[in-house]
């Protein structure tokens, strides 16, 4: 049974290694594309969900999701992701109608969430402009 325990926490040290390797590489590249170019931040975030989309409408994201879990999810890469998954699983169900309702549908949890935290901190920490 001991050994059982050994091999299982070993699975899962591996496990958090690979979520933290890719996580981690996500980040990095954006931080470079910060520090080495001319593009604004928000250009970089736009080009990782468009990127998410792209390689998950070719199922080339769906094999990093499966190695790095949450690795890979987390990131904006891991929403455009979903946008492309949530698309072809409607369109599979309803046809023409799931491409306008699709992604939407599969973030909608994400979404609501991201607006209400923003919204408990923008009530609690009253935002200001920096001056």
């Amino acid at each position: 049974m001991r050994s059982y325990l050994i091999i299982t926490e070993m699975e899962m040290v591996l496990m958090y290694l690979k979520v933290f390797l890719v996580g981690g590489l996500l980040c990095a590249v954006g931080q470079v594309l910060i520090d080495y170019t001319k593009l604004t931040p928000a250009r970089i975030l736009v080009s990782y969900v468009v990127a998410g989309v792209a390689l998950g409408a070719v199922g080339i994201y769906e094999q990093l999701v499966e190695f790095a879990g949450a690795g890979a999810t987390v990131p904006l890469t891991g929403f455009g992701y979903l946008l492309a998954k949530g698309v072809k699983e409607a369109v599979a169900a309803n046809g023409f109608l799931g491409i306008l309702t699709g992604g939407l549908t599969a973030a909608s949890a994400g979404i609501a969430a991201a607006i209400l935290f923003g919204l408990i901190m923008a009530l609690l920490f009253k935002p200001q402009d920096k001056s």
